[in-house]
């Protein structure tokens, strides 16, 4: 005996575009969507909050440098960026360095860093090395090494990051600004860090000056982390509100088969004798 062919499953798309789970998705679309947004305001305050961290390292009153961290200690991450003075006494001429590779404008050139004595106790205190300014070649004139005390304001910048110390045996020209590169030409105990001069507040010696370089930017600040977290919790409930309608619209479909699928069974005949 033949048998009835099985009708054809039900396809998914006929059980979502009824108007109860069409209504549900419009509803889920927008739960996820204002949690999309939620998510994204969230980042905003970060950012904001970030920046005016930043910001705010960057433009505080200028504080002495010893005041912040000693001659013996690391540079503290939170130091980087920030304003500081200086006062003591420009160290000796053979020990200023000069940074090759150093873009003034649209003219490649060099940085002047020279070496500032600090306090009034000779080397017992330290010395910083401070990035003076931008020549065009190292003979330049204005690239001659002061004499004489010094006060000056700047920004505390970090040690690069490309390794210079094969540079040290080539004489005093650098590629790159590192402390650990430095520390081997001197006698004397330097500080962790370097400082950018951008005012010259009194000085002895030549009347002339390198060009001012603008002190690096400070790194960023991360201020507000917590709204980072709050962000994502926002994005991961708009994921999961889809999901959960994903999920309710198949298991509505699979029950709607077995339904389907019940009725299609008729029940046996008899066959009397």
């Amino acid at each position: 005996m033949a048998t009835d062919p099985q009708p054809p499953a039900r396809p998914l798309w006929r059980t979502i575009l009824t108007p109860r789970w069409t209504g549900l998705f419009l509803l889920a679309a927008a739960i996820a969507a204002v949690m999309s947004v939620l998510g994204v305001w969230q980042l905003d305050v970060y950012q904001s909050k970030t920046a005016a961290a930043t910001a705010k390292r960057a433009e505080g009153a200028p504080v002495p440098l010893e005041s912040l961290f000693s001659v013996n200690e690391g540079l503290p991450s939170k130091a980087v960026g920030r304003r500081v003075t200086v006062a003591g006494t420009w160290g000796p001429a053979a020990d200023q360095l000069f940074i090759s590779d150093r873009r003034n404008g649209d003219r490649d050139g060099f940085w002047v860093v020279s070496p500032v004595m600090l306090g009034s106790s000779g080397t017992e205190a330290g010395a910083v090395m401070v990035v003076r300014g931008w020549v065009a070649t190292v003979d330049d004139a204005a690239a001659k090494a002061p004499t004489g005390p010094v006060s000056l304001s700047g920004a505390i910048a970090a040690s690069e990051a490309q390794d210079a110390s094969g540079d040290a045996a080539k004489g005093r020209v650098l590629q790159s600004l590192r402390i650990p590169t430095i520390v081997h030409l001197v006698d004397y105990r330097i500080y962790d860090a370097f400082v950018v001069q951008t005012s010259l507040d009194s000085a002895a010696g030549s009347e002339q000056a390198p060009a001012s370089v603008t002190p690096p930017s400070p790194p960023t600040d991360h201020a507000g982390l917590r709204n980072v977290a709050y962000a994502f919790q926002w994005w991961i409930f708009a994921a999961f509100t889809l999901w959960m309608w994903g999920r309710m619209v198949l298991d509505a479909h699979r029950s709607d088969e077995d339904d389907q699928a019940a009725d299609d069974v008729e029940p046996s005949g008899t066959v009397s004798a």
